[in-house]
């Protein structure tokens, strides 16, 4: 807005200056002072022009840089849901992995758990039992997958990942 009025102001410079030459050279001022006067004529209207140009491009600028965050805004969109759709399918997976080991649903809460990250007390704590029990459903959940613990356990489904 600013760069909008300062463009506007050296017009009007520009103009007044131009009926200004104008006018003298009918009451026949010195050369100088018209050719003085026509300098000021042509600064401000060159740099009128230039300003406008300027807010032309960065006008441009700004919009071609809206269109593109939107873009984005869409690509991240899109990416999100696809992620969503991956993960609510390689729980699918994970959950038919440990029908196939024939865990029980308990132990399907606590291999869930180990995945991610919880420690054997923390298991405990989140699930309301005995930190003793936890330990036993997880060696048999290792016993049952034919793995030696918990990082067996979170390697055997990210293999297919890390082998691709």
């Amino acid at each position: 807005m600013k760069d909008k009025l300062i463009a506007f102001i050296l017009l009007i410079i520009m103009l007044l200056n131009l009926i200004d030459v104008v006018t003298d050279s009918v009451h026949g001022a010195p050369m100088w002072h018209i050719i003085q006067e026509l300098v000021i004529v042509f600064i401000s209207g060159a740099m009128a022009i230039y300003l406008i140009l300027s807010i032309r491009k960065t006008q441009r600028h700004l919009s071609y840089l809206r269109n593109q965050l939107t873009e984005s805004d869409q690509k991240i969109a899109h990416i999100t849901h696809e992620m969503k759709q991956a993960r609510h399918q390689y729980s699918e997976v994970i959950a038919q992995q440990f029908n196939d080991w024939q865990l029980t649903q308990s132990e399907q809460e606590v291999a869930m758990l180990l995945l991610k990250g919880l420690s054997l007390k923390e298991i405990s704590v989140v699930r309301e039992t005995k930190e003793k029990t936890v330990r036993q459903q997880a060696s048999m959940i290792y016993s049952k997958a034919n793995v030696d613990g918990r990082h067996d356990l979170s390697a055997w489904f990210l293999e297919d990942f890390i082998n691709q």
